[in-house]
């Protein structure tokens, strides 16, 4: 079909027109009728489509997280046993307030047992962190390198937690004198914890507390 033809057609009588230029007519209609859809009506469904498949996606991302950890909360719930194991274990090395006496006894007697001579043997003040408290000891002492030696050994075999710090060893006539620092530690009772907590939620530092 020519241009001329084309042309020559009457726009009020299509239904008189030939078949292509009826469906060319047709196909630019069904054309503008999707345009017009998708502008005013699809266009919106889709932008709620897209949007409830991203939603779809957080909400599946967020099942597997969810679903791997109960998987893993056995293993996680073995580990927190463990742990409470290990920390009864070493709270256990820690004496109670009322056992402090009889370990800086302790003390005194590995140095006395190894023939050693207390020249200074002083508590500092007590500092308190979480859930310990720290004691310091200034000791000084004096005997044999051998038996010096002994009494580190001693004191580092005690039932509770002991550690010698700042050690300076000077020749004192025929004998070593050894100045040092015990550092020994107490678990907290629980109205200490509580006296300590109800300063932090007051905010002030606890008594004989660090930073």
């Amino acid at each position: 079909m020519t241009l001329d033809e084309l042309r020559r057609l009457d726009p009020k009588k299509i239904g008189s027109w030939p078949v292509l230029p009826k469906l060319g007519v047709l196909l630019l209609v069904l054309l503008l009728i999707i345009g017009a859809s998708f502008w005013f009506d699809w266009q919106d469904q889709i932008a709620k489509i897209d949007a409830e498949k991203t939603k779809e996606d957080g909400l599946r991302n967020t099942f597997l997280e969810k679903k791997k950890l109960a998987i893993d909360l056995p293993a996680y719930r073995k580990q927190l046993e463990d742990i409470e194991k290990q920390f009864g274990s070493l709270l256990k090395q820690l004496p109670g307030k009322s056992e402090m006496d009889a370990l800086l006894t302790d003390i005194n007697q590995a140095g006395l047992g190894r023939g050693l001579q207390f020249e200074l043997f002083k508590p500092g003040a007590e500092s308190q962190r979480d859930f310990y408290a720290a004691l310091p000891i200034t000791v000084r002492i004096t005997g044999s390198y051998h038996d010096i030696g002994a009494f580190a050994s001693d004191i580092s075999k005690l039932s509770r937690i002991v550690t010698l710090n700042d050690i300076a060893l000077t020749p004192v006539k025929n004998v070593l004198a050894m100045d040092a620092t015990a550092m020994t530690y107490r678990y907290l009772d629980e109205s200490e914890v509580a006296q300590q907590r109800r300063a932090v939620a007051a905010g002030k530092k606890a008594p004989g507390a660090k930073k």
